[in-house]
């Protein structure tokens, strides 16, 4: 059950991380051709309600089945950082990033890429996304790694 319970949580590390890792790529496009930026910013809602959050759900659910079922102490270090650098990741993306991006897709459908607020808009969602997927890598890297135990 165990082994089954990684795999799951290999595979959801897989798509949220490989979902956020495909926005840069969706919102270059964008930019690059405005006219199909609305449908970029879209794309990206979806995915991101419909791929990577519930991947970082699944994964919440079976990191904590794997310190239960494993025995392991919640008090290693590499599991303590982990964990508070999911809370922020999560407090962040739904807090700041989703607000940002729906309204973003709002504007734009309003007022076009020019708007101030649209831009103004997009220079936080990009820091915000930027600072989002270095949390993530910071997990993963935690995950594989270690640090302090195993």
């Amino acid at each position: 059950m165990y082994h089954a319970i990684v795999f799951i949580h290999v595979l959801s590390a897989i798509v949220a991380v490989g979902s956020n890792a495909t926005y840069a790529v969706w919102f270059a496009r964008g930019s690059l051709e405005r006219d199909h930026l609305l449908f970029a910013l879209r794309g990206i809602k979806f995915i991101d309600d419909r791929l990577a959050n519930p991947a970082y759900g699944v994964l919440l659910i079976t990191g904590i089945a794997q310190v239960i079922i494993s025995g392991r102490s919640w008090h290693q270090a590499w599991i303590e950082w982990a964990v508070a650098l999911y809370i922020i990741l999560a407090l962040l993306a739904f807090a700041v990033y989703t607000p940002v991006l729906k309204q973003q897709i709002r504007v734009l459908s309003q007022g076009g890429p020019d708007d101030p607020t649209f831009l103004s808009g997009e220079r936080k969602r990009t820091a915000v996304g930027i600072a989002l997927f270095v949390l993530a890598l910071a997990i993963v890297a935690l995950m594989v790694f270690r640090p302090g135990g195993f």
